[in-house]
C-alpha cells in the first residue's frame, strides 16, 4: 500500500476531499539540482491538487490524516500512461509508411512522421478519457486509512 500524509479540506458523506502536504525536502535537498523529480515538478509547477478519497474513518475538515492506494493502481497507471501512447505511435508510423507507399509519394518518411505524431496525440486522448473514475471502481480510490496523529502517539507511547 502507497501512503501519503494530507489534510482534509472538507467532508461529503462518505467522501473526503484531502490536499497533500507540501513537500519541504525538495526545497532544502542537496542534489535538487541533478534530480529528476525536482526538475519535472519545476516544469510543471509544485501546485498540489485536491483530491476526493473514501472516508471509512469519518475525519473531519482540518484533521491530518494517512492516505493509502494499492500498489496495482500505480501499476496499472504506468502502464497505460507510457505503453499504450507508445503503441498507438508505433502503429500509426508503420501505417503511414504504408500509406505513403500506397499512394506513390516516392517519400514515404514524412508521411510516417506525421501519422505517428498524430497516432502519439490520439494515444494520449485515449489515455485520458479512459482513466479509471474512482466512483467507477472502487479498488482505483484512495481510502483514508488512519489519523496521523494516532499514528505519532502509538510511537511515543511505545518509547517510554
Amino acid at each position: 500500500m502507497i501512503e501519503e500524509t494530507v489534510w482534509v479540506i472538507s467532508t461529503e458523506g462518505e467522501q473526503a476531499t484531502v490536499k497533500p502536504q507540501p513537500a519541504a525536502t525538495c526545497g532544502t535537498c542537496s542534489g535538487q539540482s541533478a534530480c529528476g523529480v525536482s526538475a519535472l515538478a519545476g516544469f510543471f509547477g509544485r501546485r498540489r491538487r485536491e483530491i476526493k478519497v473514501s472516508n471509512p474513518i469519518g475525519a473531519r475538515p482540518g484533521e491530518q490524516v494517512v492516505v493509502g492506494l494499492d500498489e496495482s493502481v500505480l501499476t496499472v497507471g504506468s502502464f497505460a500512461i507510457y505503453i499504450v501512447p507508445l503503441v498507438f505511435l508505433l502503429l500509426f508510423a508503420v501505417l503511414g509508411r504504408w500509406l505513403g507507399e500506397q499512394i506513390y509519394l516516392g517519400v514515404s518518411e514524412p508521411v510516417s512522421i506525421v501519422c505517428g505524431l498524430f497516432g502519439l496525440w490520439l494515444g494520449l486522448v485515449v489515455v485520458k478519457l479512459s482513466t479509471f473514475k474512482p466512483s467507477h471502481d472502487g479498488r482505483f480510490q484512495a481510502v483514508i486509512l488512519r489519523r496521523a496523529q494516532e499514528m505519532t502517539v502509538e510511537f511515543n507511547a511505545g518509547r517510554h
